[in-house]
């Protein structure tokens, strides 16, 4: 019998922050390498659908600073091909997916 963590009912997510979120030094100084033109984003992972999580991070319920105060909308051809996963799955390729919009000049928050 599978346990929840290793079925395949997590999701990997990127939600669009307003760039408003440049002025917070924490998360510019998390982003030397931003190209001006790449747009600031949150990544993160969930058992629950991505568009539920949202949700969530907007109404305040276990929600990450940023996007719950920059929120904007989820950006689905970032993650969609890549769900669903399992936790073991979703824990590694959120830092993947993190570190590969870095790399594209993306800032990126992500736990």
């Amino acid at each position: 019998m599978a346990t929840k963590r290793n079925s395949r009912r997590f999701s990997v997510y990127v939600i669009e922050l307003d760039r408003k979120v440049l002025e917070e030094n924490k998360f510019r100084e998390a982003n030397p390498e931003h190209k001006p033109e790449k747009p600031c984003v949150y990544v993160g992972m969930t058992s629950r659908s991505p568009e539920k999580r949202f949700e969530q991070h907007l109404s305040g319920y276990k929600a990450s600073k940023y996007p719950k105060r920059y929120g904007v909308r989820l950006r689905p051809r970032l993650f969609t091909r890549y769900n669903p996963m399992t936790y073991e799955e979703a824990q590694r390729q959120e830092r993947h997916l993190a570190e590969k919009l870095r790399k594209r000049g993306y800032a990126v928050w992500q736990k």
